[in-house]
């Protein structure tokens, strides 16, 4: 029984890793679709920075972690198959919508992997809907700010700079815009490599290789670097819908972007809410576009992603449930 144990946490910790790998590659686009786009950094140098960045961010705080780890479900309710099958549901949506260069939200992705797998395993009155009304709170109004901010920060960037003549305005900013996505990278590390610490830490707890649900070092770094190493093996699929598909930028219009966005995750992750970096740019893209006209967005590419993000949750969800199911048999609960 202990050696079944020990290899259900070797599994959980395995697939929380390559669940960051993808997360990765997977919202790489987030911190460097807009300065690729605008032609501020080339692919391959924005994406080591992007990977050193996100390395950097994701050891800065564990105040998500703990959010996600704490906030969903009582520990007593939490084993190792509930987290391995929440992980895996998360793990094949990141791969699907990758699949198809749709910028699904890793966020929503591990709650609704984690939320069918404890339905699966204990039914749905174990949730602590308090928790994840906080969370699902701060997923939706995060997009929400998004868009505002960026078509305000917008509005205000070209009535400072209205007298400058374009290709000066864009040649100015087009290094301000690598400052910009060296930010908006950090504040992806900060968000998004803490929720698999969650996961891991949740799993440690269960186990009872800690007492309380604090981060161990070795997670923090493990996660970091697995992220890392996901952000360079690069996204372009996801890089190409939302930083050429979606809105046409210059870099006046991306440098707005990554400061709106990492303003709202930064803040956001000070707090330690989870916010999703992905819905986070994606809506200061359509903020900015907007401010330009309603034309300069392309409606087809952004109700293809509207419709990923209202499906993440419940498909998540529903691909954990069913691994519950299919594995309870063979490993055991």
């Amino acid at each position: 029984m202990p050696d079944t144990m020990l290899m259900m946490l070797v599994l959980v910790v395995v697939a929380a890793l390559v669940f960051d790998y993808i997360n990765g590659f997977h919202d790489t686009a987030n911190a460097i679709a807009t300065c690729v786009s605008t032609r501020a950094l080339s692919v391959r140098n924005a994406i080591i920075m992007a990977a050193v960045l996100n390395f950097a961010g994701a050891l800065v705080s564990t105040k998500v972690a703990k959010t996600i780890g704490k906030g969903i479900v009582d520990g007593s309710e939490v084993t190792q198959m509930v987290v391995l099958a929440g992980v895996l549901g998360a793990i094949v949506w990141n791969l699907v919508t990758w699949y198809y260069g749709l910028p699904s939200s890793s966020s929503h992705a591990i709650i609704g992997g984690l939320v069918g797998a404890v339905i699966a395993h204990s039914g749905a009155s174990v949730l602590h809907w308090a928790g994840l009304k906080k969370i699902v709170l701060s997923l939706v109004l995060s997009p929400i700010l998004g868009v505002i901010i960026g078509f305000i920060f917008m509005m205000l960037t070209f009535r400072i700079f209205r007298n400058f003549a374009p290709f000066s305005l864009n040649k100015r900013f087009r290094q301000l815009q690598v400052l910009s996505a060296a930010v908006m990278a950090f504040s992806h590390g900060t968000a998004d490599a803490q929720k698999s610490m969650g996961v891991i830490t949740m799993a440690l707890l269960s186990y009872g290789a800690i007492s309380t649900f604090e981060v161990p070092l070795w997670v923090t770094m493990s996660c970091a670097i697995a992220m890392a190493l996901g952000t360079a093996a690069g996204g372009w699929r996801i890089i190409k819908t939302v930083g050429k598909d979606f809105v046409k930028l210059q870099p006046v219009h991306g440098f707005c972007v990554e400061t709106a966005s990492a303003g709202v995750i930064l803040g956001a992750s000070s707090f330690g809410m989870p916010v999703s970096t992905t819905h986070v740019i994606t809506s200061t893209i359509l903020g900015v576009g907007l401010s330009k006209r309603m034309s300069a967005v392309n409606w087809n590419v952004a109700f293809r992603i509207l419709w990923a993000w209202v499906l993440t949750i419940p498909a998540s969800a529903a691909v954990a449930y069913v691994t519950y199911m299919v594995l309870t048999p063979f490993l055991g609960q």
